[in-house]
């Protein structure tokens, strides 16, 4: 269909016209701001047959007014106007309107909003669940906790660590040594420098009467939060990739 007025869908699924096309097309002697409100004393009312529209104007660089009008307050419009092209503009509206409630626009139009709602309840998901981490981080920072217990943290929001994998990817990305020996699975520097973790030392008294030290990493509140973080922003990351493709 050749458009002779441009016509703009919104989200709610109704077809709007522009009063200065529409006024544009009819060939108005008056003046837009004149023309308007005089056609809106017909019985329009403003937010539900016309919605004022600020625009800056492209010659003159100043606000002007527009309106967003229903396809039934064009189509009334176009045959108070009682001229060629006004019934010319009323029977583009009718063809307009029998087109947009077609069976196939119809089905299309619901195809497209349940995509719409799809990625919008996506886009919430990713949003809460980082979130959701974030917040049993920091009600967690009030005290120290073993890695162990960072993991089951981190699992019962979505991330599938245990233990053994959570020092694991520790001692690979450098938070832990991964150097056999005394300091084994102990905090590097960095970390020591970075407040993640501290070393608690406890005191063991063997029956042969020799006293031993045991050490232990615990994740401070600001390791906690830190390493929350982390995950968090692999999560997006991955989440992102995953809605790439399934698109």
């Amino acid at each position: 269909m050749s458009e002779l007025i441009r016509t703009h869908n919104n989200e709610k699924g109704q077809i709007l016209v522009y009063g200065r096309e529409l006024h544009q097309f009819l060939e108005i002697d008056t003046p837009y701001r004149k023309w308007f409100p005089r056609m809106c004393e017909y019985g329009f009312t403003e937010y539900i047959d016309f919605t004022p529209d600020i625009f800056v104007h492209p010659l003159n660089h100043q606000e002007t007014v527009n309106h967003a009008m229903t396809l039934d307050m064009a189509k009334e419009i176009s045959m108070l106007q009682r001229t060629k092209k006004g019934k010319l503009a009323r029977q583009y509206f009718i063809k307009i309107e029998k087109f947009w409630n077609s069976p196939e626009m119809t089905i299309k139009r619901a195809l497209e909003f349940s995509s719409r709602q799809v990625e919008k309840l996506k886009n919430e998901n990713s949003e809460l669940r980082p979130k959701a981490l974030f917040a049993d981080a920091v009600s967690a920072s009030q005290t120290t906790i073993l890695i162990s217990e960072l993991a089951k943290l981190l699992k019962q929001n979505g991330i599938d660590i245990g233990g053994n994998r959570l020092f694991e990817w520790l001692r690979e990305n450098g938070y832990l040594i991964k150097r056999k020996g005394t300091d084994y699975n102990m905090p590097t520097q960095k970390s020591m420098e970075l407040g993640l973790f501290i070393i608690k030392e406890t005191t063991v008294t063997h029956a042969s009467g020799n006293i031993s030290i045991n050490k232990t990493p615990k994740i401070t509140g600001k390791g906690q939060i830190y390493f929350i973080n982390k995950f968090k922003k692999q999560i997006n990351e991955n989440e992102s990739v995953r809605l790439s493709c399934e698109i």
